[in-house]
């Protein structure tokens, strides 16, 4: 890790009530770590009776399908290539792994969380790591994005 920050960001994803959707996933390369130091998720529903939604952070033993994302770097001046590889918006959920994080966001707002130095999740060589929505009333898009260092 070199201070190479880079960001996979999605357009709007829609999301039904009752089932688990990947929003977003990154792999690491296969030979070194990533480190996730902010991530975030971001509705537009309408709904103020709406149920909150269930969003975790976790590690996934699959790539699932989903469509290509590029991952773009925050400082363009540089002139070395992202390896991290990231996808978006899956129609064949990735496997489930152990949870990172997990909180709960009513679907007329957003979450994002920075990391403080030192306490980043890390993303093992070759590794996966998605945030995977569930939305329990009306159906709302939402938006994700992940800032990693590579």
């Amino acid at each position: 890790m070199a201070a190479f920050l880079g960001i996979a960001a999605t357009s709007e994803i829609l999301l039904t009530s009752g089932s688990a959707k990947t929003l977003v996933q990154i792999a690491a390369p296969s030979n070194h770590r990533v480190k996730v130091v902010r991530w975030g998720v971001f509705f537009d529903g309408v709904s103020v009776s709406a149920e909150p939604a269930s969003i975790r952070l976790l590690r996934q033993t699959s790539s699932g399908t989903m469509s290509a994302l590029t991952a773009n770097p925050l400082d363009d001046s540089l002139s070395e290539t992202l390896q991290t590889l990231a996808q978006y918006g899956a129609t064949s959920e990735p496997s489930a792994g152990a949870v990172v994080d997990t909180i709960e966001v009513h679907p007329q707002t957003g979450y994002e969380i920075i990391y403080p130095l030192g306490q980043e999740v890390i993303v093992g060589g070759g590794d996966k790591l998605g945030i995977e929505c569930t939305l329990n009333s009306n159906s709302v898009n939402a938006k994700a994005k992940i800032v990693f260092e590579e």
